[in-house]
């Protein structure tokens, strides 16, 4: 563990209430209730209503007596229009509160309706840092994967097609009222989405551990959640049933959640952006093969943290320099990825080396990442960074 620095303002955000263990999906009904009651507007995608996760959300529901509609157009990391469809919907419904239903596209879409519900116009215009005037409609959130932590953060990212970037709103007033975490919803996700989403949360607690914005409680949470996710993504991934595996998976996704809440994130998601809008890949995905080519350029900006990883991760390091200890913390993802059948090799998607410039060009719109990461970037870096990676 690094020495906490005194002299720092440390910050955390969290929601008001966090329900985490095996059927508390079930718990929904009572908690709507708690926050009030009211017609809830379920935010969701359309293949967990086709696999019927939300059946026993909805056994809960009508049991507490909450009506409720539901809006099934969420997209994968949703274009803005998503979300200003949901909340006109909330509104035609004469709906009161938000419950946000599937993996992070869609918990960040039920964030996005709920500030829409008290905020005129849309979601790009509260692009940005804390610039929601208001709080929105009661909200609670309940993932159905092990990545995003999007459950107990105040960030939601969302896409602006005219643009083609994706854009963040920062705002307490993203922050869920409640965040249900049932493991047992995450059953039914298979191998490659059980891995994309364990090195999602993976990256958010890597990112947030080496931040130049890192505070006590992310780093506390950002510890704990490496160690899970070391353990237990593997396991997840071989086999899907093992209920103990996915409940350590979510465990860690939230708590790498919390961490990247108050720590921030960094030049990997800068670098996997445009992996994600030019070719369409998934956000977990283009986070695994990003990481560590990232985590190498950044040894010499953060030598303690990275030294300090190895051993989170499993990895002996007693007796190591910094820099040893930190190239086995490297070592220590590429042999995890390895195991969960993940490459880290850009070509391997099909991606010719000639989209380097047009990747470049895609990070150099993220370069508020930059800012906490712990080493300095500039064009040529993330050149070499994209040409290594391949």
């Amino acid at each position: 563990m690094v020495a906490v620095d005194a002299h720092k303002t440390h910050v955390f955000f969290s929601p008001c209430k966090i329900i985490i263990g095996r059927n508390t999906s079930g718990l929904a009904g009572e908690e709507i209730q708690h926050l009030g009651g009211g017609k809830v507007l379920i935010v969701t995608d359309p293949g967990l209503v086709r696999g019927r996760l939300l059946a026993p959300i909805e056994a809960s529901l009508q049991s507490a007596g909450v009506a409720y509609a539901v809006y099934d157009g969420v997209q994968p990391e949703p274009p803005s229009e998503v979300i200003d469809r949901g909340a006109e919907l909330f509104r035609a419904q004469g709906c009161r509160m938000v419950l946000g239903i599937g993996g992070g596209s869609s918990l960040d879409a039920a964030k996005g309706v709920s500030i829409l519900a008290s905020n005129p116009g849309r979601i790009l215009d509260y692009v940005g840092v804390e610039r929601v005037p208001r709080r929105g409609a009661p909200l609670v959130l309940m993932p159905t994967t092990a990545g995003t932590g999007s459950e107990v953060t105040r960030v939601l990212v969302v896409t602006d097609e005219r643009e083609n970037v994706k854009s963040v709103v920062f705002s307490r007033f993203a922050l869920a009222d409640a965040a249900i975490v049932d493991p047992m919803l995450t059953l039914s996700m298979p191998p490659h989405v059980t891995a994309d989403t364990g090195m999602d949360a993976l990256v958010h607690a890597v990112e947030t551990y080496v931040s130049m914005n890192a505070t006590l409680f992310s780093d506390l949470y950002a510890e704990r959640a490496i160690e899970l996710i070391a353990r237990w993504l593997p396991v997840a991934c071989g086999k899907g049933s093992n209920l103990e595996a996915r409940y350590h998976m979510s465990v860690a996704a939230t708590l790498a959640g919390l961490a990247f809440g108050s720590g921030g994130l960094g030049a990997v998601h800068a670098l996997a952006y445009p992996l994600g809008t030019e070719f369409h890949m998934t956000h977990g995905r283009t986070n695994a093969i990003m990481l560590p080519h990232v985590m190498r350029f950044n040894l010499s900006g953060a030598p303690r943290k990275y030294a300090c990883l190895a051993g989170l991760m499993g990895r002996h390091a007693a007796g190591l320099s910094d820099a040893e200890a930190g190239y086995r913390a490297v070592e220590a993802v590429k042999d995890l990825l390895q195991s969960i059948h993940v490459s880290c090799r850009i070509a391997d998607y099909g991606i010719p080396r000639e989209e380097i410039p047009k990747l470049v060009q895609g990070a150099l719109k993220q370069t508020r990442l930059f800012v906490p990461n712990p080493r300095d970037l500039n064009e040529d870096d993330v050149r070499r960074i994209y040409e290594e990676a391949f």
